[in-house]
């Protein structure tokens, strides 16, 4: 992974030797034959590590045609990566746990440490953090020691799809412990595609000796089928978001139907805007003509406005279209209305001898 660096960086040297300096195989004490450089950008700032490689002086040894490296290389740094593993971990916590994007890891490294990444090598080391996390989430020795406390598992899949017409990800979580066991991206939801998928869970729960108490899913054909075949007796439940979408599909579209009649209503936000936005420009000057404007012509450029934008604001209101089953956005879109119906019927109360201009029209 050749990467460049800053001609103006200052480089630490750190000089590694090899720990046990006698042969293991004939106990002759080993020579420093050759010496290797690298250069690793650090929290503690950029080193550079001369790696001592060593072997045997023997001929005859089989430790005499193999370089020994320095034990401690590794623990600062893997082979051919440019940062060390203060860095790595640092970028795969922030990135997964907190959801940093690449460019804000790459500004926030160099603001904050000086360590100049590009966002090609950002994502490398990702991919590498990714798949040794993944590694550790199935390692079999930890699973068995994190299950060894609970005596059943429950088990659900689900299908994430990020675009139609893109392959779908299969993901079998397991609930009381909320871990993910595997993922695998899937063409089709057919019950031959499904079935490895639903045998490798069993295969799973076998291995971590723990009885399966429930399945949770949506519901697919293929997923009721198979489980009822793999898993004979086991509880197989509706998935509660699903469940709950479901039971809330009359009510949204009642509440589709509200927003539909609340825009209906509102109109001529467009026409109040053309109107304002012509008699604007015998008010809109600037510099030293602004100051010469009279105090009521002050006020009505103020309140022109105003007027504009309360237009924004409704349009942006009937425009929003984000909630969900428990936050319907027909009721989001009613609460918001009102709320700018309040606040013009406070403008209003505050404008003495009548109603200022547009208010009451928009």
């Amino acid at each position: 992974m050749a990467r460049r660096v800053r001609k103006d960086v200052v480089w630490t040297e750190v000089v590694l030797d090899v720990e046990n300096r006698w042969c293991g195989k004939c106990g002759l004490r080993l020579h420093v034959c050759a010496h290797r450089r690298r250069r690793v950008l650090t929290f503690d700032g950029p080193r550079i590590l001369t790696c001592r490689l060593a072997h045997c002086p023997d001929r005859t040894c089989v430790n005499h045609g193999r370089m020994i490296n320095p034990e401690r290389e590794a623990t600062l740094a893997m082979p051919r990566w440019m940062i060390g593993w203060d860095v790595f971990c640092w970028l795969g916590h922030r990135r997964f746990a907190r959801h940093w994007s690449v460019p804000q890891l790459r500004h926030e490294l160099l603001d904050s440490y000086d360590i100049v990444l590009s966002e090609d090598a950002i994502e490398d080391y990702l991919q590498c953090y990714q798949c040794m996390l993944a590694a550790r989430q199935q390692d079999p020795i930890r699973l068995k020691e994190e299950y060894k406390k609970t005596r059943f598992v429950m088990l659900s899949i689900d299908g994430l799809q990020p675009e139609k017409g893109h392959e779908t990800l299969y993901v079998v979580r397991e609930l009381r412990q909320e871990r993910v066991w595997f993922a695998e991206a899937l063409l089709s939801s057919a019950t031959n595609e499904i079935r490895p998928l639903i045998v490798r869970a069993r295969d799973w729960a076998k291995r971590l000796d723990r009885p399966v108490r429930l399945w949770m899913s949506d519901k697919q054909d293929a997923f009721v089928k198979t489980i009822a075949k793999e898993f004979a007796g086991v509880p197989h439940r509706y998935c509660g978001n699903h469940f709950l979408r479901d039971l809330a599909k009359p009510m949204l579209e009642l509440d589709s139907h509200a927003k539909v009649q609340m825009r209906s209503k509102i109109r001529g936000l467009r026409g109040i805007e053309r109107e304002v936005l012509k008699i604007r420009p015998a008010h809109t000057t600037s510099g030293d003509e602004q100051r010469e404007l009279t105090p009521t012509l002050l006020i009505e450029a103020s309140e022109l406005g105003v007027v504009l934008e309360y237009c924004t604001v409704v349009r942006g209101i009937l425009n929003d279209s984000q909630g969900g089953p428990l936050r319907p956005p027909g009721l989001r879109m009613s609460e918001a209305l009102g709320e700018v119906q309040r606040s013009l019927q406070r403008n209003v109360g505050l404008k003495k001898g009548g109603t200022p201009r547009h208010c009451s029209s928009a």
